[in-house]
């Protein structure tokens, strides 16, 4: 199959990340991710949930949303008219329990680390490139907890990073768009840690049930993407930050 633009069938789509792009937060980016744009936050709160008061630990969550002009038609806003949209609570559970894997929350003290994921323009792999942006800003957040001496220790125990597969016409393509993943027959998220270990996959079969050699393709695509995700995640964090 020809892809859309032109990339190969392993090849992922032009990657762009600005670092501090809301300044009043303590870590943030700006991730293009081909025509997808995803503005990630992290910012922290001085207490718990309920279930951690007095425990002396911290908590990680998340939030989703895509804005209304995120879409070609209007998306109207999560909670304004009834209840969130069930898509939405599924990817920000899964931005917080991936995020939550990579972090000691005994060493951030009784706070809530809040990480906001606010879609500008969707073309496919909202959810990756919400991880994958806001990998870097939570990395950057926890250096300034640190850094100001209100965390001791480095609670930061690995990166990572996530990148989508689909089955179109019976073969693996990495890093659908969204035309592409409206064609796929499977399709298939995969979160991995840096140095390749798995933390989640989500995802299913569209068209006809998922051979086996088709999943292993998939995982084979993914797993030769992290490390290029990975590099321009530190490579990102390696630059110099916005005064």
């Amino acid at each position: 199959m020809k892809r859309i633009d032109g990339r190969n069938f392993d090849a992922l789509r032009e990657i762009r990340v600005t670092r501090d792009f809301v300044p009043s937060a303590p870590g943030s980016v700006l991730i293009e991710w081909g025509r997808t744009r995803v503005i990630c936050t992290a910012t922290v709160e001085d207490r718990v949930p309920p279930f951690l008061v007095n425990t002396g630990r911290g908590w990680l969550s998340a939030e989703y949303g895509m804005l209304p002009g995120s879409t070609d038609r209007r998306k109207p806003r999560d909670g304004r008219r009834g209840p969130i949209d069930g898509r939405t609570v599924e990817i920000q559970r899964l931005v917080g329990r991936n995020l939550r894997n990579l972090v000691r929350l005994d060493r951030i003290g009784p706070r809530t680390i809040w990480i906001d994921c606010d879609v500008v323009e969707a073309d496919g792999g909202t959810r990756t490139a919400s991880i994958n942006g806001a990998w870097i800003a939570l990395a950057d957040c926890l250096e300034d907890l640190r850094e100001r001496k209100l965390i001791k220790a480095d609670a930061l125990v690995g990166g990572v990073a996530a990148v989508s597969v689909g089955i179109i016409e019976g073969a693996p393509y990495l890093d659908l768009c969204y035309e592409e993943d409206a064609r796929a027959e499977a399709d298939v998220n995969f979160v991995m840690t840096h140095d390749g270990r798995l933390v989640e996959i989500q995802g299913g079969a569209e068209g006809r049930p998922l051979e086996k050699a088709q999943f292993d393709a998939c995982w084979d695509l993914a797993a030769g993407a992290v490390p290029r995700i990975a590099e321009i995640q530190h490579r990102t964090r390696e630059g110099e930050r916005f005064a």
